[in-house]
């Protein structure tokens, strides 16, 4: 098992080249300045919580938690927006670390849950649902962009 910790303003460089890879994953242009001005903004506005999964000093996994709420259920919930590991070190159960430590930040936390959203087509789709993550078949999911 790796080391995981939370991500606080001093650590933040720790996870730069892996945001920027995470970004590039998706088709954005890598821009590792840009990546860390984002993430110290989340981080000194208390708008995010990322937990790191480190080997040897270095982080070679992470995940990024968003703050939501329910007005039915008048609870705070987390929206797991971003889990990323370094291709070298996949298959070493890394994700299934972080998913872990979000769900336990959450218990410990009494929230109400966690909430993500992943393509039809990842194969990671098998661990969540080995984690007790279960498919939402009730709503479908809109989005309006404003550019």
């Amino acid at each position: 098992m790796k080391s995981i910790r939370r991500i606080t303003g001093t650590d933040i460089i720790d996870i730069i080249s892996l945001f920027d890879g995470y970004r590039v994953f998706y088709k954005m242009k890598s821009d590792p300045d840009a990546a860390a001005e984002f993430l110290n903004d989340r981080i000194t506005k208390d708008e995010s919580i990322i937990f790191a999964a480190y080997e040897d000093d270095k982080a070679v996994g992470f995940v990024q938690l968003y703050y939501t709420f329910s007005s039915v259920s008048l609870e705070k919930s987390l929206i797991l927006n971003d889990l990323f590991v370094d291709t070298n070190f996949r298959g070493e159960s890394i994700g299934e670390q972080l998913l872990l430590k979000a769900q336990e930040f959450c218990k410990m936390n009494h929230y109400k849950g966690l909430a993500l959203e992943t393509a039809i087509d990842n194969p990671a789709q098998k661990l969540y649902e080995k984690l007790g993550w279960t498919k939402d078949y009730h709503a479908f999911h809109y989005f309006w962009q404003a550019k």
